[in-house]
């Protein structure tokens, strides 16, 4: 393949606004970029789609419009997301696609979790004094880099369930990456904010030319995604896990100290998997098992919440911040003492969930006082096994990562609820020399000190706590519900489904009302609007609440009025997302 440049065109907009009148002129004759014509609620009575990026919803939004069923329209939106959301998932991670398929009534994931390669050992986060390496060298460096496992994904769910062949869904991508789009504050944040990581690598070209952050308002163009998306259009994935892409993908990783061979991405492979299912209230919740914790621990802090009868503490209560701090508390011990990849460990999903382990732990939790040191708990003893497991401390140092989530419906009642990610933003920073592939930094999700559950090992998914979940009563869907943000993705979906079904609250109401976030008595995160009464009540009773708020996750939510035959989007204002309607 011979030699492409890097490119790159930030142009004022008055002069770009010349350029795109002028004759044979190819940019962006069909996006509406004015990003504040699109709105974050909707609805349609023939399908809906709600992501993170306006761009992104529109071409999901065409797909249903033209016929294209929900599949379709989220494997195109993958695409999409890969150009306008660079910083937050692509081709060069992973994720896990939930799939409700009205015609069989059945609901399945394809599992495209990143995987560490042949050369991964348990040890390879520690340096030569046996202690960890700091996270932010960690996630710079190869090691940090899983084999990518979304564009595998994409083409199963396509297989098994899509109407449109891969070619013409992922041309709408190639046409933003070659003709470029408008940065916009989202992403225009990000890359400040990490100008120092890409600066000195292959993405500074794209992303901070010349030194100078591309701003909002600027036009980005990548015309070597735009290429690499071309050859997989012409020549399938394999050009990707087997052929050119993958030699370079390998190089890249290599340069930077990883192990990856071309043969760790040609071996790589999916897994089809069932949900892990709960009950809450009257509703059935259908969400994502190991390797992510994200299922697992969603629902067992539902059935911790269900036996308080929350709702009659009213929504910006001290109370209910309360039990949903001591309760996130609990769950989170035992997610760092037992979640892990199910292929190579044993993970005590019946113990996890039994009611009367739930009920033990449930009966650790008061409104009068806060617990000290909140443990793991044994579920074992609910699976009549004895088991012994490491219990290692971890280093703290870790950041929270970021991703995306979109939800998708369409005519004949097919739902995705999907999460995609390449960890930290802009994953390791590592972008594949003329490919403009960004590549993951998900194997930072391993345990740093080995021995637990979740430590390295070659071929293993690290653990996630990504949770697409899809809600439903009498058995059929009547929610979607996801969300970014790493570990606080799994409280994210958990007060959302909360606020929705026990404070019967409108969708957008939901999603907008603010979150907490607390794993340990030692790191609490809250989001604006939460009363300084509740909040003082917080730290009276000795939770670690600072002064300052934050940005907890981003929902991106369908509501399926099943009576009604109608949909409602939402895209959560945390982000520039878009929600679009499809009525026929």
């Amino acid at each position: 393949m011979k030699k492409r440049l890097s490119w790159l065109l930030v142009i004022p907009m008055s002069l770009l606004l010349l350029i795109s009148t002028l004759p044979g002129t190819t940019f962006a004759k069909d996006w509406d970029m004015n990003y504040s014509n699109y709105r974050q609620v909707a609805t349609g009575l023939d399908g809906m789609v709600a992501t993170a990026h306006p761009l992104a919803s529109k071409v999901g939004a065409d797909v249903l419009a033209k016929g294209g069923n929900a599949i379709d329209a989220a494997v195109a939106i993958q695409f999409a997301l890969n150009v306008t959301e660079p910083m937050m998932s692509g081709i060069g991670g992973g994720g896990f696609l939930m799939y409700y398929d009205a015609k069989t009534n059945e609901t399945q994931i394809v599992n495209s979790r990143e995987r560490a390669p042949a050369g991964a050992t348990p040890d390879m986060f520690l340096n030569e004094k046996g202690e960890p390496i700091p996270f932010q060298e960690r996630v710079t460096g190869g090691n940090s880099v899983g084999v990518p496992g979304t564009l595998k994904g994409l083409e199963e769910a396509l297989s098994n369930w899509g109407t449109l062949p891969m070619e013409e869904l992922i041309e709408p991508a190639i046409e933003l990456a070659r003709d470029g789009f408008l940065v916009d504050s989202v992403l225009a944040k990000a890359i400040e904010d990490h100008k120092d990581i890409l600066a000195f690598k292959e993405a500074g070209n794209i992303f901070v030319p010349n030194g100078k952050p591309l701003r909002e308002g600027d036009l980005l163009v990548q015309k070597n995604l735009a290429n690499t998306f071309e050859l997989i259009k012409l020549q399938g994935t394999d050009v990707f896990y087997k052929g050119e892409i993958a030699e370079a993908i390998a190089k890249a990783v290599q340069q930077y100290g990883g192990t990856m061979t071309a043969e760790d991405l040609s071996s790589y492979a999916i897994t089809m998997d069932k949900p892990i299912w709960g009950d809450y209230k009257d509703y059935q919740i259908a969400s994502m098992p190991p390797p992510s914790s994200g299922g697992v621990f969603l629902l067992q802090m539902l059935g911790i919440l269900d036996g308080f009868d929350l709702s009659q503490y009213d929504v910006k209560s001290w109370q209910k911040y309360h039990l949903l701090a001591e309760t996130m508390h609990l769950a989170y011990a035992d997610r760092a003492t037992y979640a892990g990849d199910p292929d190579f460990v044993d993970v005590p999903l019946k113990g996890l969930l039994h009611p009367d382990y739930i009920q033990q732990r449930r009966n650790l939790i008061s409104l009068e006082t806060m617990m000290k040191k909140p443990e793991a708990g044994n579920p074992w003893d609910y699976e009549n096994k004895k088991v012994e497991t490491a219990n290692i401390t971890q280093p703290t140092d870790n950041k929270l990562g970021e991703t995306t989530h979109y939800s998708v419906t369409d005519q004949w009642g097919n739902v995705v609820s999907n999460t995609t990610t390449i960890e930290q933003l802009f994953g390791s920073g590592i972008m594949v020399p003329e490919y403009g592939i960004i590549l993951n930094n998900e194997l930072t999700d391993f345990d740093a000190v080995p021995g637990g559950a979740n430590q390295v090992e070659p071929n293993k998914r690290p653990l996630s706590s990504m949770t697409p979940t899809i809600v439903f009563k009498d058995g059929k869907p009547v929610l979607s519900v996801g969300s970014p943000g790493g570990p606080t993705i799994i409280t994210s979906v958990l007060q959302t489904i909360l606020h929705s079904i026990e404070y019967d609250m409108e969708l957008k109401a939901a999603v907008e009302e603010p979150r907490i976030y607390t794993n340990s008595t030692a790191s609490y995160r809250y989001e604006n609007g939460i009363p300084e009464e509740a909040m003082n009540h917080l730290r009276m009773l000795g939770h670690q609440f600072g002064e300052k708020h934050t940005t907890i996750g981003n929902v991106q939510s369908i509501f399926i009025d099943q009576k009604e035959g109608t949909y409602k989007g939402v895209a959560d204002s945390s982000r520039n997302g878009a929600a679009i309607g499809i009525t026929k």
